[in-house]
């Protein structure tokens, strides 16, 4: 399958990713959906996760922690819209950046050879977004998206 695309257009607030996977819709959401699973593929690799809360229907919240020996990086949200197998609209804010909500929408489309995935993150201005790419957050995407697609071609 195809790697991990990620578009960050100059000057906007805007963060979109890409992937396919050798999956079928229904078997993409439930990897990305499963509390237990989530904690095996979200994040960098050098980062240990736990998963507090991670309730994925529409008005369900979640809340994870990243560790590493430098300390702990919780993030939280709430999923507004979730259509299974389709749709998933959330609010996603690091803790450690109170107040600078981003809203993503990823969907799930079927392709001929599995499902592609694509999640729009809006942030709340174009030095929010830049700041969060500073931090590294295509590392941690990259990453992510990696262990999804291990995890998924495991679990199938």
């Amino acid at each position: 399958m195809n790697g991990t695309t990620i578009n960050t257009p100059a000057g906007t607030p805007f963060v979109e990713v890409t992937r396919e996977f050798a999956a079928t819709p229904a078997q993409l959401f439930r990897v990305m959906s499963d509390r237990d699973l989530v904690a095996q593929w979200l994040g960098p690799r050098n980062l240990d996760a736990t998963i507090e809360e991670y309730d994925v229907r529409t008005g369900g919240k979640y809340r994870y922690i990243h560790k590493d020996e430098s300390g702990e990086y919780a993030f939280r949200g709430v999923f507004h819209t979730v259509e299974p197998d389709k749709l998933v609209i959330q609010t996603f804010e690091w803790e450690g950046a109170p107040g600078e909500v981003c809203i993503e929408k990823m969907t799930l489309e079927p392709t001929e050879k599995g499902v592609r995935l694509h999640q729009r993150s809006v942030f709340p201005s174009v030095e929010a977004r830049d700041q969060s790419i500073e931090y590294g957050m295509a590392n941690g995407i990259e990453d992510s998206m990696d262990r999804l697609a291990e995890l998924v071609a495991k679990e199938g």
